[in-house]
């Protein structure tokens, strides 16, 4: 991974790295994301990410699921995140293509779970051998 991409930042008590792998489907797994719609969602999570502060790092659809990578501030919880962008998109396509709430409901468009990883500056085995090391000192 390309560290330089991530978002690097610091508050008055915290520096941070963190990032988010989140994956989501519509609702039935419904093949939605095709032509305006997907340019239209790939235009509305770009929006969100911007307006909360978030760095989009990658943004990939496919016709029946969404990836994104975000780099988050610390006080953005995963679920908070996946929140925002789930919440802001459904809400926009639902409203610009009222032909999608036949086919995946009239409140939701996405499914309510999601997958979520998280990145960083270093691996998981780079911290564990610090740890590791540090004991008893």
């Amino acid at each position: 991974m390309d560290e330089s991409v991530l978002q690097v930042g610091r508050t008055r008590y915290t520096h941070y790295t963190i990032a988010y792998h989140l994956v989501w489907i519509p609702k039935y797994r419904r093949k939605i994301l095709t032509g305006e719609v997907q340019a239209e969602t790939q235009r509305l999570l770009r929006e969100c990410c911007e307006r909360h502060g978030l760095t989009l790092l990658a943004l990939a659809t496919d016709i029946d699921h969404i990836h994104v990578f975000v780099s988050a501030p610390p006080r953005f919880s995963p679920a908070l995140i996946a929140n925002l962008l789930k919440g802001d998109s459904s809400r926009g396509l639902r409203a610009k293509f009222p032909h999608l709430q036949p086919l995946c409901g009239k409140e939701h468009l996405w499914t309510q779970s999601y997958y979520v990883g998280t990145a960083g500056r270093v691996s998981a085995e780079t911290i564990k051998r610090y740890i590791e090391e540090c004991q008893g000192t």
